[in-house]
């Protein structure tokens, strides 16, 4: 295993990967999503070309996630296949793992099952040209050092998969909610949030390419905190006017009021960290969407205790009263569950469903708990909920969640909504299919009078729901 240094071995101006064609499959969140456009920009900033498919490609990068065991599990078996790929072809083909995965496995991969020629996490994708460099060479190399600065501000991602309508934006990068569950804090490094100004810069850019629409990520937005230690306020926008730190809700208003014409999103909300200022940010800028992503993954005081969660189940519910009180009840909020957490009785259980019973969420994300290896539920607690019963619990969930999502769709039957067109519907190409505010998909047939077009926003009248989706019909271009 190789930690590569900067080296000479390469002097020439013509890099041995120039030229060469890339593939990119990418497993997991947004962030990975978001991670895979800036290595799409850096690797053809130096004259690499992206391929569609693994077999035209003399490199292969698989971008992973390492947030719960199946999602491993699925990278193995892809890795599997692409080595499949590497003995049948006839011609020199690489392989790299890239992401959280790679930073948690990288002694496994190159040391172990010498499966892979490159491992990159995901602070280090600046270094990856020259890693392919080495690795071309004939070297097995790795880096997946953790950066306390790195937010890639300085590098304008390459939508390679997009509709040209929605974009996402990275705020910030790595995470300092310690969950006893969760890895991300171990593949992601901590906290540190990206310059107000490159992230004007980036949606100035999209705003000219023609995009509506753009989602602010973070693993935790509501953290976000930017200081200009130098107070160089004029390099970018002539944004004198900007204070020294910037939270979240600031940031907001600026974007906002800067593209009034643009759909606002963000993701994730954190419930301890979320405060009255965004709401208002929201409520008073009508082009931020009316969708919080708030996940409370238990419903139990005692077992987001043992998570380390940060919050009670009377402090999460004070939170979903805020924004009831000062968004109405037409903001959609969404969750993340987690059923069968180390020692959940049922009694502790009950308390998720009834707190499921309180919100009744829009919509969520709902799984069992997965032992995460060096977590501190790990090493802390026994994961002694059977399979079986994680199934019970969990099937229990998905059918009260379906019930509340059709019956908060239901709500929305008869009213007129500002939908933004995403394309044709996955099921038909007579009809559209695109978002409301609430984050919530829209289709409705196409209007053969009218010259519609992704990007345009219309008025729609709601007609009709299932628990996922909204039905409607064209009133008359915004």
């Amino acid at each position: 295993m190789i930690i590569p240094k900067p080296s000479k071995i390469q002097e020439s101006k013509e890099k041995l990967i120039q030229g060469q064609n890339f593939y990119i499959e990418t497993l997991g969140c947004q962030m990975n999503f978001s991670d895979t456009e800036i290595i799409h920009a850096l690797l053809k900033e130096e004259g690499m070309i992206p391929v569609k498919k693994a077999e035209q490609a003399e490199w292969i990068f698989l971008n992973t996630c390492s947030i719960r065991d199946k999602a491993e599990q699925t990278a193995r078996n892809k890795i599997l296949n692409y080595q499949t790929l590497k003995r049948r072809k006839k011609s020199k083909l690489s392989i790299g793992v890239l992401g959280c995965m790679a930073e948690r496995l990288k002694k496994q991969f190159l040391e172990e099952e010498k499966i892979i020629d490159l491992v990159v996490g995901p602070d280090a994708y600046k270094s990856l040209p020259e890693l392919m460099e080495r690795a071309d060479q004939g070297n097995k190399v790795v880096n997946t050092l953790l950066s306390r600065e790195e937010t890639y501000d300085d590098i304008l991602p390459i939508r390679y998969q997009t509709n040209g309508v929605s974009a996402f934006i990275s705020i910030m990068r790595g995470c300092d909610n310690m969950c006893s569950f969760c890895v991300v804090p171990f593949t992601r490094g901590r906290e540190r949030s990206r310059s107000p100004y490159s992230i004007l810069r980036e949606m100035s850019i999209l705003y000219e390419e023609g995009y509506r629409e753009v989602t602010l990520l973070g693993q935790n937005v509501d953290s976000y905190l930017w200081s200009d230690k130098e107070n160089n306020k004029s390099r970018v926008l002539n944004y004198t006017d900007l204070q020294d730190r910037i939270p979240f809700a600031q940031l907001l208003n600026m974007i906002a009021q800067k593209y009034p014409s643009m759909r606002i999103r963000f993701s994730t909300s954190h419930p301890k960290d979320i405060t009255q200022d965004v709401l208002y940010a929201m409520k008073y800028n009508p082009n931020i969407a009316r969708h919080i992503h708030l996940p409370v993954q238990s419903g139990s005081t005692t077992v987001l205790s043992r998570m380390k969660r940060g919050y009670t189940r009377e402090e999460y519910l004070d939170k979903i009263y805020d924004i009831r009180k000062i968004l109405g009840d037409s903001c959609a909020i969404s969750s993340d569950i987690m059923t069968g957490f180390c020692g959940e009785t049922q009694k502790e259980h009950q308390d998720t469903i009834d707190i499921m019973k309180e919100v009744k969420y829009d919509h969520a994300y709902m799984f069992t708990y997965s032992e995460r290896p060096g977590t501190l539920a790990q090493r802390k607690y026994k994961d002694d909920i059977t399979q079986e019963i994680k199934k019970q619990r969990l099937q229990e969930i998905i059918q009260l969640q379906q019930e509340h999502a059709k019956e908060r769709n239901l709500l929305e039957r008869n009213t007129i909504q500002n939908i933004l067109i995403e394309g044709d519907s996955k099921r038909s190409a007579q009809e559209w299919q695109g978002r409301n505010t609430g984050n919530k998909m829209v289709v409705f047939p196409k209007d053969k009078t009218h010259k519609l077009k992704p990007g345009d926003i219309i008025k729609v009248r709601i007609t009709d729901c299932t628990s996922a989706t909204l039905k409607g019909e064209w009133v008359e271009k915004e």
